[in-house]
């Protein structure tokens, strides 16, 4: 079986960042749920 996960910092920000997040009502409430309980990070 090959490696299927080949991490690229772009990528992943582009996708799951903060800014991408913050585009959507569910987006919002996701960091706004994190925020509430007490995550370090919030977005990647």
């Amino acid at each position: 079986m090959s490696v299927t996960y080949q991490p690229k910092k772009r990528k992943r920000a582009k996708t799951h960042g903060f800014r991408v997040r913050m585009k959507t009502t569910a987006g919002r409430k996701a960091i706004a749920r994190r925020r509430n309980k007490g995550r370090a990070r919030i977005a990647v």
